[in-house]
């Protein structure tokens, strides 16, 4: 089924991931949280994405700020699962059911609405059966405080088993030109059930821009600085693919980001990306991309530049790796 904000409009065919608004990248102190936001929404950029977790909660109040008087024309996600220690850092997962309300109570009262619209497992919690999680996502969703409900990278089984007892709104798993593995068998499986795939760092956590070459363009408190495909010996082999596909945007007069973003869009399964930015340029930049059409050769053409089996490094630390669901 198609999402729809509140207020009935169809959401767009690219989101606005809120997270780069509280930190992560480098700094965000002077990052008019609020222009941005509303910038996306005049773009036509209706969903917006955000977590308990990001900037320990202080990502919500900004969002909720940012929407006040139009709440009901923006399709608000967030998420929950995580647990943080007393300096905002996640340290163990928790989705049991005395946790997904309690979370989800809180999430209301920072985003200051009565309901949200997508509500999504952040990381699969191994100690609490999925059913237990569902079933509390059911309640809230009776109640009539979310709409819909859904998972962050989870295999096959964990899909599987919670579409048996409700149909689950949507799955965000980074998906790109450099993270192609959900192509296997999760993008088919969401189409099969009527999941919504939503697809999170579809710029390769901005390396598929051009605009990162070495380390040196990070900021010093970066968290890319920690990922192993951004360490210096993986950025440069990796340098090649972008290199491949800055050639190629440049014969169809778009940018290396806009070409990235086209191919997403252009894939067979409705993949809804999710692009992060703290500047309005960039915004209206990744909106220009929905005006690119790829016919199949082209996409081919594109996916020979940036092949699945060359890309250098995991696509988290290791330890992040492990709260994956394979």
């Amino acid at each position: 089924m198609p999402l729809t904000t509140p207020a009935g409009a169809p959401v767009g065919r690219i989101g606005f991931g809120c997270f780069a608004l509280s930190g992560g990248y480098g700094s965000a102190e002077g990052v008019d949280a609020g222009r941005i936001i509303r910038a996306a929404h005049d773009l036509g950029i209706n969903l917006l994405d955000t977590s308990d977790a990001y900037g320990a909660g202080q990502n919500e109040v900004l969002v909720g700020a940012a929407i006040a008087g139009i709440r009901d024309e923006v399709f608000l996600t967030t998420k929950f699962g995580w647990v943080l220690d007393a300096a905002g850092v996640p340290v163990r997962r928790d989705s049991s059911p005395a946790h997904v309300r309690k979370a989800c109570e809180y999430s209301l009262r920072r985003l200051a609405t009565d309901h949200i619209d997508l509500y999504l497992q952040h990381r699969r919690d191994p100690d609490t059966p999925v059913e237990a999680t569902v079933g509390e996502l059911v309640r809230l969703q009776d109640e009539g405080k979310i709409r819909g409900f859904g998972f962050c990278e989870v295999g096959e089984q964990t899909l599987v088993r919670a579409s048996a007892l409700r149909q689950v709104t949507a799955l965000q798993t980074e998906y790109s030109l450099w993270s192609r593995d959900p192509e296997r068998e999760l993008l088919p499986l969401c189409a099969r059930l009527g999941i919504q795939f939503m697809a999170y760092s579809p710029l390769g956590r901005g390396f598929l821009t051009g605009a990162i070459r070495t380390t040196a363009d990070l900021a010093p408190d970066d968290f890319r600085r920690t990922h192993p495909r951004f360490q210096e010996e993986n950025l440069r082999a990796n340098l090649k693919h972008v290199d491949r596909l800055a050639a190629l945007a440049g014969e169809r007069g778009a940018t290396v980001a806009q070409l990235a973003l086209a191919w997403v869009l252009g894939q067979p399964w409705g993949v809804l990306p999710v692009v992060a930015t703290r500047t309005v340029a960039h915004l209206a930049e990744n909106a220009r991309a929905l005006e690119i059409e790829l016919d199949a050769g082209a996409l081919a053409q594109i996916a020979a530049a940036v092949p699945a089996a060359d890309i250098h490094g995991e696509r988290h630390p290791a330890e992040h790796m492990k709260t994956i669901e394979k």
